[in-house]
């Protein structure tokens, strides 16, 4: 139950309280954190339930098994798309019509794990088993295919990686 409470608490401090999150944000976060944490069959079914009503309504297609850290902030919305597969570490941020998904053959078959204080902008898509190291900024409408370093920021499509020491700082605020 604590692991409930410490992720819903800190998916909310990212809107600055409940109040500011939106009944309908507050709400996935609650639904998304209760299905994903409890063993409870009936209780899992419950909240599936909501959980997918509530998603088809926001055009969010987050499922419960997906393994999302705490502090997950999804700024205007609407059109998000997470592959169950995928990792994704605390304090992210998905932006409007980002898309998270996988790679179906290949070297890269597999989903991404998204490391922490990550940023992905507007319509910008994350596929394949790679990685994406801490601090990283992933640009509005890029396409990320391959591994990205930590302390970076990712622009454009081909993308360029440009290093940078604290690529997220301002963007993303985490509870000190």
């Amino acid at each position: 139950m604590d692991s409930y409470r410490d992720s819903l608490q800190a998916d909310l401090y990212r809107y600055g309280g409940k109040k500011q999150a939106g009944r309908y944000l507050a709400r996935f976060h609650k639904l998304f954190r209760k299905a994903s944490t409890t063993s409870n069959p009936v209780v899992l079914a419950w909240y599936r339930f909501l959980l997918i009503r509530h998603s088809a309504k926001h055009h969010l297609e987050i499922g419960y098994k997906c393994n999302i850290g705490k502090g997950l902030y999804l700024g205007h919305s609407y059109n998000i798309t997470v592959n169950p597969g995928s990792v994704i570490g605390d304090w992210c941020t998905l932006n409007k019509g980002v898309t998270i998904g996988q790679e179906n053959r290949g070297p890269r078959k597999g989903a991404p794990v998204i490391g922490n204080r990550v940023w992905i902008g507007a319509n910008s898509t994350v596929v394949g088993k790679i990685q994406i190291g801490e601090d990283v900024m992933i640009a509005p409408n890029s396409f990320v295919n391959r591994d990205i370093p930590a302390h970076s920021i990712v622009i454009g499509n081909p993308f360029i990686i440009k290093p940078c020491p604290h690529a997220t700082e301002g963007y993303i605020t985490v509870p000190e």
